[in-house]
């Protein structure tokens, strides 16, 4: 899975913005914290739930199923939002 081409990302202080710049059918603004940031900015490149949730443990000092649920629940945004080639 990856970002689609037709989001663009912008880091303002500790937030992303996300934001649609094709014909989309969402349109608006996703905004997140570091985390997300962490995460979408895996996303620019192909990859998998479970490298994202690797690469998050090796960076931070947290629970895995924790890091894991933070992930999951990212990913469902994105989804929602349509930003995710899968």
């Amino acid at each position: 899975m990856r970002l689609k081409d037709s989001f663009i990302t912008q880091e303002i202080d500790d937030t992303q913005f996300l934001v649609p710049v094709g014909a989309e059918d969402f349109s608006g603004i996703v905004r997140g914290n570091k985390t997300a940031a962490f995460i979408v900015n895996c996303l620019k490149e192909e990859t998998t739930e479970e490298s994202i949730v690797d690469a998050m443990c090796a960076k931070y000092d947290a629970p895995r199923d924790q890091i894991a649920a933070d992930v999951g629940n990212i990913l469902k945004v994105l989804r929602r939002v349509g930003a995710l080639d899968e």
